[in-house]
């Protein structure tokens, strides 16, 4: 039912608007302002958001969204349900109206790492990194103990090539979370641009140490070994890294994931090998047209 719609019925059966007090079909229309019970209300759209809080808990988030934006008209002076819905616009790629939403959910309440971190997670996708820096350290000093907030933190840093920086956000993040194999492979992805190869393959190790599966450190460790000649493991790991995952196959995705330019260099080579490129021709005839 449209939201309109859903309004009046709500009042309706509220008892607030009665047909006694309508006027004829020929006066003029008398300025009339309902008694509205706004606690009411504001219980049905905090309801609403704990709706879409379970849908979001299912990847339902088509279903969510809708539920969301009503809880805002409904509970406006709650910054969860501004925080809710901002999330969920970044997560369908609405990063412009993620971030007006989510910048009401910080004035409603700025002390608040959760938003902090989320819009500075949303202007690096807008790829305005110097405003991602600013909300990720602000949330950082509220919260030191959040790894995700401190690998965005890296990312940032990474792409406003503060390499040193970059490393010790994301050994931090490790630090905090042993399992949390993203970390140490992007601090392979930053030695393997300062020249520190060893180093770098060493992280990438330690990653697949965690999660043998992961298709990004297998692949990087591949390119790596590769370079230094060991050619044969370098096919191998590459050819099981691209049937687990041929996006990786993709240079532009390669980039998106911050692999530099050393790296992507070394990765073209050794994805021109005619049992690599095999793969690859396999990965562009699934690409949708």
């Amino acid at each position: 039912m449209p939201r309109l719609n859903w309004l009046f019925s709500s009042i309706a059966c509220a008892g607030i608007l009665t047909t006694s007090a309508l006027p004829g079909a020929s006066q003029a229309l008398i300025p009339y302002t309902p008694r509205i019970n706004s606690e009411k209300f504001e219980q049905q759209g905090l309801q609403l958001l704990q709706d879409a809080v379970q849908l979001i808990k299912f990847q339902q988030y088509e279903l969510a969204l809708p539920r969301a934006e009503l809880a805002t008209q409904l509970a406006p002076n709650n910054y969860e349900v501004w925080f809710i819905l901002g999330s969920l616009y970044l997560q369908q790629e609405q990063i412009d109206n993620g971030i007006n939403v989510l910048q009401k959910a910080e004035n409603l309440a700025p002390e608040e790492e959760g938003i902090l971190f989320t819009l500075g997670n949303a202007y690096f996708q807008k790829g305005d990194y110097e405003a991602a820096l600013d909300k990720l350290e602000a949330g950082l000093k509220i919260e030191d103990n959040a790894p995700e907030a401190l690998f965005d933190l890296g990312n940032t840093y990474l792409k406003l090539e503060k390499f040193n920086k970059a490393i010790n956000s994301y050994e931090k993040a490790f630090e905090q979370e042993a399992s949390f194999w993203p970390a140490i492979n992007n601090v392979g992805l930053v030695e393997y641009e300062q020249g520190e190869t060893d180093d770098a393959i060493s992280k990438w190790e330690t990653a697949l140490e965690i999660d043998a599966e992961q298709a990004e450190p297998k692949l990087a460790l591949a390119v790596a070994l590769y370079a230094q000649g060991d050619t044969q493991k370098g096919v191998e790991l590459a050819t099981s890294a691209l049937e687990t995952d041929n996006r990786y196959a993709d240079i532009q995705f390669l980039r998106d994931n911050l692999w530099g330019d050393r790296l992507i260099e070394d990765t073209e080579i050794l994805l021109a090998l005619p049992q690599i490129q095999a793969i690859v021709t396999s990965y562009e005839a699934e690409k949708p047209e």
